[in-house]
């Protein structure tokens, strides 16, 4: 890497989180006639987001670097004090698939969902600012201060395209997200009252450190604040809100949100893995059973209800449920295979659940006959929507429509393929990539000896249990979703032909394009996981990086020469 791109590297970590922002700030000057400019700009942000994102990956993933963390200090503040931004390869991976899903569920919404309301543009450009600012961050004042920029953008977001459904979603999306806001508040402040900091890697060296009189009202403060990272990351039984607020969002709204169960997730992973690793203490590897429990139960819940769901959007909702709940169970582990299978599916859950929650939009409109949702302008070209076949020389019905032979139109065809890949992705069978990500897992659960960290905790017959749910959970998800396939394309109803847009199909074929590139790409992905991985268990390298980052001097003015 030449020496300007490494100077250059570190001022790109405020790209992804700059962007959205000055974008934003720019819609609101506009008028809420503007909307073509208005998604013309958010598209443009997004891209360039995108583009930043990749290249912050492929920096932190050098050749030749087993831990490689980026450290900016925006403020240019000695450590501990001021804002820090880290970036690993974990936050890398988050970034893109943030972006990514982002940029899919803008395209999407280009079709007619944007104009349901107004400031969608603004609202979704300070969701993806206060996404990417939770994953950059690396204190707890300043994730606290993304998660509610995040949070006050998906209120907004929830309500777009009003009704009285999302209303009432909406209202009781605020209430608890409020609760969650209250305990992180409290859990930050108990933690700063003990160890005077709130900076990550700060927090890492302090707790070892502190007093057994005071063990107990620490263990308690984390569970204060992991609390309302839990409700976030949608751990039974604090997920009652989440299929409700998802399945009432309009169609790219739901896709975005399906990246938001995965923010609780992040934050729980790096700050349990970094407060409570083997160098804590008497604190180590403190609440790992509950996650692993927290887990278990949360994926039954997600696969019964999935089972128990009519509606596509339920089934979407409780599919990322089902995903939360695989990712908690096998991270409580702390076990180095594991983590790296677990850092491969979570990509590929991801973006399945995001682009099921698009499928059911265009399915929801074909089985209403074009009732569902808002009328297509007289500009909205079809995509793929082929006639059918003529009835000469075919068996014929009463109604003289063909019998035997009769095609099935395109867009159908296309959204049926669609339902099929996410399906595959979701209930992790093979050849896609939630196979190979469950197939990760398992071997690593199936061969304890190989899981790689020592001081994670041993699988034992808590592993067995894992394996065991994940194939019976795969199961109920996979009778859930081939049940709705049957009602929904093999219903003998009679049904209009379904208008598909180009930007409504893209942005699923993209989606599933991903999960398949990750199929195909399947080593060096999963060698990047494990890699990522290594840096997520192995806190005292994020420690030092992070502490021994030293402010850049100002400049010294050269002196001019006496005449």
């Amino acid at each position: 890497m030449s020496e300007f791109t490494a100077r250059l590297m570190p001022h790109l970590m405020l790209a992804p989180i700059a962007l959205p922002m000055l974008t934003a700030a720019f819609m609101l000057l506009l008028r809420e006639e503007h909307q073509r400019l208005k998604l013309g700009l958010g598209l443009l942000s997004a891209i360039l987001g995108l583009a930043s994102s990749i290249l912050l990956m492929a920096w932190a993933d050098q050749a030749g670097a087993t831990v490689n963390l980026g450290v900016y200090l925006p403020g240019n503040w000695p450590m501990p004090f001021g804002i820090s931004l880290a970036l690993d390869r974990l936050t890398a991976l988050m970034l893109v698939l943030t972006h990514s899903l982002a940029l899919a569920a803008l395209v999407f919404s280009s079709a007619r969902w944007h104009r349901a309301g107004v400031h969608f543009h603004p609202l979704f450009q300070f969701q993806l600012m206060g996404l990417s600012g939770a994953f950059l961050t690396a204190d707890l004042f300043n994730l606290f201060v993304f998660f509610e920029i995040m949070l006050a953008a998906s209120y907004g977001l929830l309500l777009h395209g009003s009704g009285r459904t999302r209303i009432q979603a909406g209202l009781h999306y605020i209430a608890i997200n409020l609760v969650a806001s209250s305990l992180f508040l409290i859990g930050a402040s108990m933690l700063y009252g003990l160890t005077g900091t709130l900076n990550m890697a700060n927090l890492a060296q302090a707790i070892p450190q502190v007093g057994s009189a005071d063990r107990g009202l620490l263990h308690a403060a984390a569970g204060i604040l992991g609390t309302a990272f839990l409700i976030k990351a949608a751990m039974w039984p604090l997920n009652f809100w989440l299929v409700p607020a998802y399945s009432a969002a309009t169609a790219p709204v739901g896709a975005l949100f399906a990246i938001m169960t995965k923010v609780g997730i992040y934050v729980i992973l790096r700050l349990w893995t970094l407060l409570f690793s083997a160098e804590a203490g008497p604190s180590a590897l403190f609440g790992s059973a509950w996650l692993i429990a927290g887990g278990m139960l949360t994926m039954a819940f997600g696969a019964i209800g999935m089972l128990g769901s009519q509606r596509l959007t339920h089934i979407a909702g409780f599919a990322a449920i089902l995903s939360s709940g695989t990712l908690l169970a096998a991270g409580g582990f702390g076990q180095n295979a594991l983590m790296a299978g677990l850092l491969y599916y979570l990509p590929s859950s991801t973006l399945a659940v995001g682009s099921l929650f698009l499928t059911a939009d265009l399915i929801d409109r074909w089985r209403s006959n074009g009732l569902s949702g808002e009328p297509y302008e007289d500009d909205e070209a079809p995509f793929l929507n082929a006639e059918l076949l003529p009835s000469e020389g075919f068996n014929l019905d009463d109604d003289e429509e063909l019998l035997i032979g009769r095609a099935m139109p395109a867009a159908a065809a296309f959204i049926g393929i669609g339902f099929v890949l996410a399906t595959l992705v979701i209930t992790g069978l093979p050849p896609l990539s939630g196979f190979v990500g469950k197939f990760a897992m398992l071997t690593a659960l199936l061969n304890p000896l190989g899981l790689g960290t020592p001081a994670g905790m041993e699988a034992g017959w808590v592993g067995w249990l894992l394996l065991a749910l994940m194939i019976i959970t795969g199961l109920l998800a996979l009778l859930a979703l081939v049940r709705a396939g049957i009602r929904h394309f093999w219903s003998s109803d009679e049904q209009d032909t379904l208008s598909l847009s180009v930007a409504e199909g893209l942005p699923i074929a993209v989606l599933l394009g991903c999960c398949v590139a990750l199929t195909l790409q399947a080593g060096p992905a999963m060698q990047y996981t494990q890699r990522a991985a290594d840096a997520l268990l192995s806190p005292d390298v994020y420690v030092r990086a992070i502490m021994e980052t030293k402010p850049r001097p100002n400049p010294t003015p050269s002196l001019k020469e006496a005449p």
